[in-house]
């Protein structure tokens, strides 16, 4: 085919210099250590010493135990968490629920509705901040919450038996000061 007029050709433009072929010459690969011998016993000594480690593993227990016993009465442990300190504090606002349980707003919001919607509280107005509103357990929230409290404390001596009761207010305070209560 005929080259258009003013069309420049592909012959004309320069190429970058060819590379040179790679290195031939590495280092072959280092040989493997020798396979270990299959691990009899797990050393978990280091974890075992970490706070968090020990923590995360009482709470994975208890919460094992904790989520079922709650839904038997409807409850996730959030749902258990917040009817509890709207029952121990009438009045609390959705502000100061987020505070407490370490929420972001957004995420509280659809957990009150569908609290409220089950009938299990209300929603009244501040009387101090017209801009917040006070929240209640309804008689039908009260009664369930006396329910799921006794269930919860039961639970709590049920899944801690190797402590003493004075051993079970020291893990209390002494986790509380690690999370800052």
């Amino acid at each position: 085919m005929p080259a258009r007029a003013g069309a420049v050709g592909c012959a004309n433009i320069a190429r970058p210099p060819a590379r040179p072929p790679p290195d031939v010459t590495q280092d072959p690969p280092l040989p493997l250590a020798p396979a270990p011998a299959p691990v009899e016993a797990v050393d978990a000594r280091f974890l075992q010493s970490l706070v968090g480690f020990n923590a995360r593993m009482a709470a994975l227990k208890i919460i094992g135990q904790f989520v079922p016993r709650m839904a038997q009465f409807g409850l996730r442990v959030v749902d258990f968490s917040i009817l509890s300190l709207i029952r121990h504090n009438p009045g609390i606002t959705s502000r100061q629920l987020c505070d407490a349980l370490n929420l972001l707003p957004p995420n509280l919001v659809g957990k009150i509705g569908a609290l409220e919607r089950r009938g299990l509280l209300q929603r009244h107005p501040h009387p101090l901040d017209g801009r917040a509103q006070s929240l209640l357990l309804t008689a039908e929230g009260q009664a369930l919450m006396r329910e799921a409290e006794s269930a919860a404390s039961q639970l709590e001596l049920e899944a801690t038996p190797a402590l003493s009761a004075a051993e079970r207010r020291t893990l209390i305070r002494l986790l509380q000061k690690v999370h800052g209560v």
